[in-house]
């Protein structure tokens, strides 16, 4: 084929396409949850829709000599992720415990539930109707507009046959990261009418902190380590582990039978 004949073909493919905007935003609708934004049609060159503006880029040109003729290089902007991929819709649950309790009979778990940062009051609004829908609305947040730049988590335990229970929430600034020992925690019973003593402890440190040291009213203790992304959460283990979507890990630890919770602290 000469190059009158790629010229002639390029010429016609560009008679048949459409340049704008709205094929751009029909190939961003369709495709960015894949990573795919280009369009290829079956001419003798690729064109490609880059960028923002809707510009079609040649590849593969010859010029008169023959010698590959190299086009201008149109900077790609990677739009931002989308609400859904952000999880601003729905939350990421992350399993991070799970045992046995009553002597074997019932059985527990911890889970948290990471709500990705709104960016926009239109966000913000379906996330809080959302989470009314989830059963997880923020204790302080009483408008939608208070969610916008946060994310939010929620802790929740399953014991036995019931229901999740909501145990601990927060709506987290991005600026307000946990380093060194810092330490929120919980202790609870693992009993839901809170009959029997604490004997789950529930936390979060930073991503640097390697190990948690829990100390029980018997003096003995439980040291927790830090497990590996995606290690799997095994019956009666205590961990450090991460979470998707949070900026801090999260552990669990267990006391023996037989005593309950005194306190609890980063060790190393």
């Amino acid at each position: 084929m000469t190059d009158r004949d790629i010229a002639f073909l390029l010429a016609e493919a560009a008679d048949e396409v459409e340049i704008g905007i709205a094929p751009y935003q029909a190939v961003i609708r369709g495709g960015r949850r894949r990573r795919a934004r280009r369009w290829a049609l079956a001419t003798a060159a690729a064109l490609v829709i880059t960028g923002t503006s809707g510009t079609l880029a040649l590849a593969g040109l010859r010029d008169g000599s023959g010698g590959e003729v190299t086009p201008a290089v149109t900077q790609q902007q990677i739009p931002p992720l989308t609400p859904e991929e952000r999880n601003v819709y729905s939350p990421i649950e992350s399993m991070i415990g799970t045992g046995s309790a009553s002597g074997g009979v019932k059985e527990w778990s911890v889970s948290v539930d990471e709500w990705g940062a709104p960016r926009n009051d239109g966000e913000a609004q379906v996330q809080f109707q959302a989470m009314r829908t989830y059963g997880e609305m923020p204790v302080e947040v009483t408008k939608a507009s208070q969610l916008i730049g946060k994310s939010s988590f929620f802790v929740r335990r399953t014991v036995g046959d019931g229901n999740p229970v909501v145990i601990t929430q927060n709506t987290i600034d991005p600026k307000d990261t946990m380093a060194g020992t810092d330490l929120d925690s919980v202790a609870l019973s693992l009993d839901p009418k809170h009959t029997t003593p604490q004997r789950l402890v529930i936390g979060q440190v930073a991503k640097t902190a390697q190990e948690v040291t829990c100390t029980w009213k018997d003096g003995s203790s439980t040291v927790v380590h830090r497990v590996a992304e995606g290690a799997d959460v095994n019956s009666d283990e205590s961990a450090i582990r991460p979470v998707d979507g949070s900026s801090s890990n999260w552990f669990v630890c267990i006391a023996p039978e037989g005593t309950t919770f005194h306190s609890v602290g980063v060790t190393k």
